[in-house]
């Protein structure tokens, strides 16, 4: 019965550190689509129709999802970088091309 307690702790354990390492993956994505969204439209040439909360929302969107793709691919954190501000400018760009199509009609 002990051998069955020891083994439960470990896979609690082990469940609770991947649970935290995901945790802190996805505020660490969080955080960096504050700064991704400001990078996204600086490499956007022109102006864009879109607001700042707009912009914070698409970068947190595209650190997301270029961060997950990148983590797929296993490509370390400078590339998953690089992959969530294309994903945040391709957004961006998406997004800015359906608000100025709304405006024009």
């Amino acid at each position: 019965m002990p051998v069955v307690a020891i083994i439960l702790a470990v896979l609690a354990l082990f469940l609770a550190l991947f649970l935290l390492g995901a945790v802190v993956s996805i505020l660490f994505y969080l955080a960096a689509g504050l700064v991704v969204g400001a990078l996204a439209r600086l490499v956007i040439p022109g102006r864009q129709e879109i607001g700042l909360l707009g912009t914070a929302l698409v970068g947190v969107a595209g650190s997301l999802t270029g961060g997950a793709v990148g983590r797929m691919l296993h490509v370390g954190r400078f590339f998953e970088l690089i992959l969530a501000v294309a994903a945040a400018a391709a957004l961006l760009t998406l997004f800015g091309v359906k608000t100025s199509q709304k405006k024009k009609s």
